[in-house]
């Protein structure tokens, strides 16, 4: 590696550092909060067998899941204008991060819920408990640490995605790599740059989930004896 490339990485390096920290990272994060809420009602949608709405849960992941993300980015910045809704940048790719994230984390989201042992909604029920109030208090409760380690798996995998919103002019970290690259002609390098702080967020985030999971493991042992403890009395 030559001293123009050394010099033309290091001068680069905040500059695509900043847009990682200022935009992917705050657009991963509203992404997978939009996609979170989205396949939580999903799932629960699908749980509670009302037919019509089953039928616009199964459809809805059925379109996103099979159809690419790229495609739906261009839809939504692209094609709803020609509708009349024209949406900038940013919140075009929230929103088409997080429609397409919401059909995985839908999924993830019902499989968790019915892993709960049927005999707790039961339970809830006959001490009077109505379907929303066995969601919320019993039911999600046992669920969320069930999903917890594929939907942090799937935040992982957005942080990734997000260098697609380059494609409909979002000046994020990858961005910034392309430009610098035009301007220098050393894409090699400056996308191996680039590689390497996805790399590093993937980390850090995979460092927080892997405490987050003992957190959560510890909680609900915790919570296992306290009750075992109470039958016990």
């Amino acid at each position: 590696m030559n001293e123009r490339i050394i010099e033309i990485l290091v001068s680069s390096f905040t500059q695509i550092l900043i847009p990682g920290i200022r935009i992917t990272i705050p657009l991963t994060l509203a992404s997978f909060a939009f996609s979170f809420v989205l396949g939580l009602l999903l799932a629960i949608v699908q749980v509670a067998d009302i037919r019509i709405l089953k039928q616009f849960s199964q459809i809805y992941i059925w379109v996103f899941r099979g159809t690419p993300l790229l495609v739906q980015l261009f839809i939504i910045f692209f094609g709803l204008p020609r509708l009349g809704i024209v949406l900038d940048a940013f919140p075009a790719a929230v929103i088409a991060f997080g429609m397409n994230l919401g059909a995985y984390n839908a999924e993830v989201f019902r499989s968790a819920i019915l892993a709960v042992p049927q005999g707790q909604s039961e339970a809830a029920q006959m001490i009077g408990l109505n379907y929303p109030q066995t969601m919320l208090r019993v039911v999600l409760p046992q669920a969320f640490p069930i999903a917890f380690p594929s939907l942090f798996n799937n935040l992982i995998s957005l942080l990734k995605d997000t260098s697609l919103a380059s494609s409909i002019t979002v000046v994020e970290l990858f961005t910034t790599a392309q430009q610098i690259a035009s301007r220098t002609y050393e894409p090699f390098a400056l996308y191996c740059e680039a590689a390497v702080i996805y790399l590093a967020f993937s980390t850090i985030l995979t460092w927080i989930q892997s405490w987050l999971e003992k957190k959560l493991v510890w909680k609900t042992d915790e919570k296992y004896l306290v009750e075992t403890d109470s039958a016990q009395m």
